[in-house]
């Protein structure tokens, strides 16, 4: 009788199995690797490095990538952007945001049914509460405006008839 071979497959060893990876993956290597090369010809790899090392140089990579001179402006204009909105009140952001999409959407309806506003409309909706209001809230915005542009440009925070605005409003 036929003694049974004893067979034992070779264990591939790892540069094998990279090898025959690799072979298998080759499609995608190439695309991959060309998306690496774009990725390092633009400098966008140089800014991830130094994102997930801590953002040492951070700032100037980015500006840099964003082209020089616009792309500080871009940067200062984010950052003003920023503040602005830490200084406002989220509850009242909310509220003012709903009264927005409430109002695009029925003046959307409004256009969408070609409805128009007349002089007597108009006179009418004045003594309307939700256009009463929402003209107090457009008021406020302007007067706050107001303020705003005068002291940026370094005028007094009064103004000649700004006391007697004032005194009608009590």
């Amino acid at each position: 009788m036929a003694k049974a071979l004893e067979f034992t497959p070779r264990v591939k060893t790892p540069e094998e199995k990279l090898g025959e990876s690799v072979h298998d993956s080759a499609p995608a290597l190439d695309e991959s690797l060309r998306l690496l090369r774009e990725l390092h010809e633009h400098g966008v790899l140089d800014v991830l490095i130094k994102l997930v090392r801590g953002g040492e140089g951070l700032s100037a990579s980015a500006i840099h990538l964003l082209g020089g001179r616009s792309g500080t402006a871009i940067l200062r204009s984010g950052v003003e952007i920023v503040k602005m909105l830490d200084g406002l009140d989220h509850r009242e952001l909310r509220a003012l945001g709903h009264g927005l999409q409430l109002g695009v959407s029925q003046g959307a309806q409004h256009v969408a049914q070609g409805k128009g506003v007349g002089l007597g409309d108009l006179v009418g909706l004045l003594r309307d509460r939700d256009v009463q209001l929402a003209l107090g809230a457009i008021f406020g915005l302007l007067k706050g405006l107001g303020r705003g542009l005068r002291e940026a440009r370094g005028e007094d925070t009064e103004t000649g008839n700004q006391s007697e605005v004032d005194r009608g409003a009590r």
